[in-house]
């Protein structure tokens, strides 16, 4: 199987090319990502854990599905296939904004991408991919927000970004 292409952008999100996914985290090179909240009517979060056998980041808390897109796939195409691949559930998703961020992992990897931010609504439980994920929860945005601050390390690092700026996106718009 070939190794999955990501997109390079510039910083207005035009692609410039492809690249191998760990060729890009290597070089940090820019490119297009996607980070999908999945909220309750309860205002919860469903966050999942990734994986123990992930290549960085294991059995760290996360969003609820995050990629990148292939080539000739919109965003929200991309959103809702890698939610079926890693939550087993399908749901409608609209994109709220985007953001670049850069961030190092311990391995020398590093996460260097424009990142489209995207929420949808479910209720019920997923079934959870075990090659993907290793439990699920759901956990109410405030509540995130403290653990984020007295638990930092059981959270995967661009989650830290991703939410703060989900956080400052929800105290100045109505979902």
């Amino acid at each position: 199987m070939n190794e999955e292409q990501v997109i390079l952008v510039n910083t207005d999100d035009e692609p410039i090319g492809l690249m191998p996914k760990l060729e890009a985290h290597q070089k940090a090179v820019l490119h297009r990502a996607f980070s999908v909240f999945i909220l309750n009517e309860k205002n919860e979060v469903m966050l999942q854990q990734r994986a123990h056998h992930k290549y960085h980041s294991p059995l760290l808390w996360t969003n609820t599905c995050c990629s990148h897109q292939r080539a000739g796939e919109t965003n929200i195409e991309a959103g809702k296939r890698r939610l079926q691949e890693e939550m087993g559930f399908v749901t409608e998703l609209k994109e709220l904004f985007h953001f670049i961020y850069k961030a190092p992992f311990d391995n020398g990897l590093t996460e260097h991408e424009l990142d489209h931010v995207m929420v949808g609504y479910y209720e019920n439980e997923p079934e959870i991919n075990p090659d993907e994920v290793e439990s699920w929860k759901w956990m109410h945005i405030e509540e995130i927000r403290q653990d984020l601050q007295q638990n930092p390390d059981l959270y995967t690092v661009w989650f830290k970004i991703i939410f703060d700026e989900f956080y400052h996106y929800l105290e100045a718009h109505t979902l």
